[in-house]
């Protein structure tokens, strides 16, 4: 064939003739020099095409062959057809109506379109009436095209961070879905992740197999491929069979929900009790999930004068695996004694201790920076404490306490990490007041409080006496204040500017030595900030 043409009428008439004679789509695989590289012959419904081996290098080439294919019942291009047109790059797919004279009749033809970045359109189909007069230059067209692809690529890249698609179900109605997969984008980019994408499908709950059903994971890997991300990211906690069989469906990077949130603690942890905190968390999350390892793990590996045919690859590493957590829970129980006896020389002291509890992100460090005037590290990120920190606080009346700020709470906090964070978390169950810190900015408020409550429940610690903390109060407009101050009983203040501090410390104090406070007979001193 002509290299500058996407098919010439001689071809396409031969093509259709054979087709019509034999009741069966044919397929032709065309390069860019004009040489034909395979005939395909299909059935009366479709074609099915071989291993093409691998396909040019970089995100924004394609594969340089176009499929030009016959239909012989008036059907145009077909879902099959684009799958194929985005899984295996091609350059185009033309589609031929094979008429009942065996002549070529319409035709249409599609493209995949350079990603925008804001889910657009994939592809674009062309309608013809006929292959003659088809008179656009192949090879200058596609070169524009892979032009296009390399700077829309170029100009949604993120130097050093993974592309990634995100994909939830709405189980629970839409709208709580689209709030549940906007905190998962926030977790991403937490990670050093760059979100490309979101997909949402509602159902009554995840599929057993796939989490999703089978379209939207095909769906999910056309977006992948389209937008060249390499990383799969699930809106829930997927079962070590569901992770098997999307990593084998789609053989991208697949990760969860509980995995996203562990890997952020791997990278937050600084201190050597949190660093173990996380390992055993992950070794916990990760064990049972070992089956999933690639079929060379079960190899046999007995060796020389061993008996029989000795341990598989998978019960060593299940076995080290069982090692390492004994010896890291072994530490852990070290240090939660540790921590209980320096509690315990507190108390022995008599100072209360009040612990910062809330959503993560809701502003405790700040807090905890600005009511006892310290420089803990704090980021507007999630989970940008993970080390419980501590520090005095003194009242003017010549009374001290124990501020501590804790690791942020989250829906959903997987269970691996309360269980591994269970004596730093004891910090909570020792206190004698909670400070229940709430991002008042946010529009999932209440939901955020219903979390970290639900938590608290969890942790056998919902008798001990709290203050609601409204923080972030100058962010917001009157009316917005107003409104929330009427949703919550809380103080409303500002951890950054300090406004609304006064009253909070008046009110731990009355409410940690209310015994002992007496109304002073001049007037009240306000706490030392």
């Amino acid at each position: 064939m002509p290299q500058d043409a996407f098919i010439n009428p001689e071809t396409a008439r031969r093509l259709c003739q054979i087709s019509r004679e034999c009741g069966r789509q044919l397929g032709l695989l065309i390069n860019r020099r004009g040489e034909i590289q395979k005939v395909i012959v299909g059935d009366a419904h479709q074609i099915f095409i071989p291993e093409l081996g691998r396909a040019r290098g970089g995100s924004s080439r394609f594969r340089g062959l176009r499929l030009v294919l016959t239909h012989l019942r008036g059907e145009g291009i077909t879902k099959d057809n684009l799958t194929d047109l985005a899984l295996l790059r091609l350059d185009a797919v033309i589609a031929l109506q094979a008429q009942d004279d065996g002549l070529p009749g319409p035709l249409e033809s599609a493209h995949l379109l350079p990603p925008t970045g804001d889910g657009g359109a994939m592809w674009e189909i062309e309608k013809r009436p006929s292959v003659h007069g088809w008179d656009s230059n192949f090879l200058s067209w596609i070169q524009d095209l892979e032009t296009q692809f390399a700077a829309a690529l170029s100009g949604i890249e993120v130097e050093g961070r993974e592309r990634t698609v995100l994909i939830g179900v709405a189980s629970k109605g839409k709208k709580e879905g689209l709030l549940s997969i906007a905190e998962l984008e926030r977790l991403a980019h937490t990670a050093g992740l760059h979100v490309v994408d979101r997909m949402l499908q509602s159902r009554s709950r995840p599929d057993a197999r796939s989490f999703v059903g089978k379209g939207k994971l095909d769906e999910a890997l056309l977006r992948c491929m389209h937008l060249g991300a390499d990383v799969l990211i699930f809106d829930g906690e997927l079962s070590p069979s569901q992770l098997r069989n999307i990593a084998t469906d789609t053989a991208l990077k697949v990760l969860d929900r509980t995995q996203l949130i562990l890997d952020i603690f791997a990278i937050r942890a600084q201190t050597r009790e949190g660093k173990l905190q996380v390992e055993l968390a992950q070794l916990r999350y990760r064990r049972p999930r070992l089956a999933m390892m690639p079929t060379a793990m079960s190899r046999l590996t007995g060796g020389i004068g061993g008996r029989g045919p000795g341990e598989t690859k998978l019960e060593i590493n299940r076995r080290r695996a069982d090692e390492r957590l004994k010896r890291i829970e072994k530490q852990l129980s070290k240090l939660g004694k540790d921590r209980a006896l320096r509690r315990q020389r507190r108390k022995r002291v008599g100072l209360p201790m009040v612990s910062i509890v809330g959503y993560t992100n809701a502003g405790k460090s700040t807090l905890l920076n600005r009511m006892t005037r310290s420089s803990v590290d704090a980021e507007d990120k999630l989970f940008a404490t993970l080390d419980p920190t501590s520090r005095r606080m003194r009242f003017p009346r010549d009374r001290e306490v124990i501020l501590t700020d804790t690791v942020g709470f989250i829906r959903e906090l997987p269970k691996e990490l309360v269980q591994a964070f269970r004596s730093t978390l004891e910090e909570v169950v020792e206190a004698d007041l909670l400070l229940h810190v709430i991002d008042s900015t946010s529009k999932e408020a209440v939901a955020h409080c219903d979390a970290v409550e639900k938590v608290l429940l969890d942790l056998g610690v919902d008798s001990v006496s709290r203050i609601l903390v409204l923080n972030k109060m100058d962010a917001l407009s009157s009316e917005d204040r107003t409104e929330v101050e009427l949703l919550f009983k809380g103080f409303s203040c500002s951890a950054v500017t300090g406004e609304g501090l006064l009253p909070l410390m008046e009110a731990i104090e009355t409410k940690l030595f209310q015994d002992q406070i007496r109304t002073p007979s001049g007037p009240n001193k306000n706490p030392t900030l």
